[in-house]
């Protein structure tokens, strides 16, 4: 028996996007929190990142939520073809498991919001995030996002250096349980459907 999506009416898988970049070198980057998020929930569903066959990403399927009725059908991915070119891994994805935009989670480091603190959204602009602008390229500007809050750089360090730096010791003392969090704002968002999940998770 197919379960139908709550929140959408459809029988689509969802497509949850942790954005980051490819390689080692990028890992611990607050750019890659995104990617994080992405690991700790294949984990969850007892999953290992494959690489797709039919786009540049490492998915995962699998199920989020309780066995039942309620759990929903979902892709994990990792875009493998560096931040600012995610748009085109995310549209073979939709394209390949003919999912609607309104079933497509960005999971993403957002410099505008304290860090840790998360934000729950679907649609708006893209806020100088280069991930998020090639996605919107794609496929427009109404897929929901989690928005992973990273603060601002201090001083005069320059957007791009400050992204793509390491999170601080101090930072990496929270990471964990915040990276957690904003796997369970996922996990909600996709159950119990976003105005729900906002309520518990946007503070």
């Amino acid at each position: 028996m197919t379960t139908t999506d709550a929140t959408t009416g459809t029988n689509a898988p969802w497509l949850i996007v942790g954005l980051g970049n490819p390689g080692p070198g990028y890992a611990a980057n607050r750019h890659n929190v995104g990617f994080m998020v992405a690991d700790l929930l294949a984990d969850r569903i007892g999953g290992s990142f494959k690489r797709g066959q039919k786009a540049q990403a490492q998915i995962v399927e699998g199920r989020l939520g309780s066995p039942g009725p309620g759990s929903r059908r979902v892709v994990l991915a990792k875009p493998m073809s560096y931040m600012n070119l995610s748009g085109g891994p995310v549209t073979a994805l939709r394209d390949f498991y003919k999912i609607p935009v309104a079933n497509i989670v960005a999971v993403h480091d957002e410099l505008d919001i304290d860090y840790g603190v998360l934000r729950l959204k679907i649609g708006g602009g893209d806020n100088g995030h280069n991930g998020l602008k090639s996605i919107t390229k794609s496929l427009g500007p109404e897929y929901h996002r989690v928005r992973f809050g990273i603060g601002r750089p201090p001083g005069r360090m320059p957007v791009a250096d400050f992204v793509l730096k390491d999170f601080s010791g101090a930072e990496r003392k929270e990471l964990d349980y915040f990276v957690d969090r904003a796997a369970d704002a996922v996990e909600a968002l996709v159950i119990e459907g976003l105005e729900r999940a906002q309520s518990t998770y946007n503070s």
